[in-house]
């Protein structure tokens, strides 16, 4: 015979085990259904790699489109003493690296000091004219950050870059994190030629190549 205890055990057992049950219940039925066209989308995006979310706010628009100006203002400037100055040479500042001296030192050369001088100033002048036009953004940008960070590693005099205001982060650094900011936020698509170019037709029959604008 069962006794009372025994009793009052298994009731309680198969009481919690209904609640249990009910509280499931309740949950996956306040959870998105998989036919749900957002939920269905947000995680078929996120299977094929990370999904770069559209701004929709007027406010951070506007502040993708600032940033995108500021930069693009800082890469023509420093191309607009560069392309259109004659004689102007990478080597000057090169000669002067300390910490990593042995390393730049090499594209001095009179070999490569034309070749790298010609990378750096048109290279200055296409990432500020891609960022001005929203066009191909996210390949600009991202030569852009690689650019910051040569540039943080020349300057460098460790533990200071530049010299002793800089205590190891200095601006190079902070551009290489908005011009991060711009790719994420796709920022070509904000008033930019990204947009328009990838619905054009050509686009679309060669998608391998939409990335670019996208």
């Amino acid at each position: 015979m069962i006794d009372i205890q025994t009793a009052a055990a298994m009731a309680a057992v198969l009481f919690l085990k209904k609640s249990t049950s009910r509280s499931l219940s309740q949950i996956k039925a306040r959870l998105p259904r998989p036919r749900d066209h957002h939920f269905k989308g947000e995680f078929a995006d996120r299977g094929k790699g990370v999904d770069f979310q559209m701004p929709n706010s007027s406010m951070e628009k506007t502040l993708i489109l600032y940033f995108r100006f500021v930069m693009s203002w800082t890469f023509l400037y420093a191309a607009s003493h560069q392309v259109f100055v004659p004689g102007w040479t990478v080597a000057g500042f090169l000669n002067h690296t300390k910490t990593f001296h042995d390393v730049f030192v090499v594209f001095t050369t009179p070999t490569m000091a034309p070749i790298t001088t010609f990378l750096v100033e048109y290279g200055h002048l296409l990432i500020g004219l891609s960022l001005l036009t929203g066009l191909m953004v996210r390949v600009s940008a991202s030569f852009g950050v690689m650019l910051m960070i040569i540039y943080w590693f020349a300057h460098m005099d460790w533990p200071f870059i530049e010299n002793s205001n800089n205590l190891i982060v200095d601006y190079h650094l902070v551009y290489a994190g908005v011009l991060v900011y711009l790719i994420v936020k796709r920022a070509g698509h904000v008033f930019g030629l990204d947009g328009w170019m990838e619905n054009l037709e050509f686009f679309k029959q060669h998608p391998g190549l939409k990335p670019l604008v996208a």
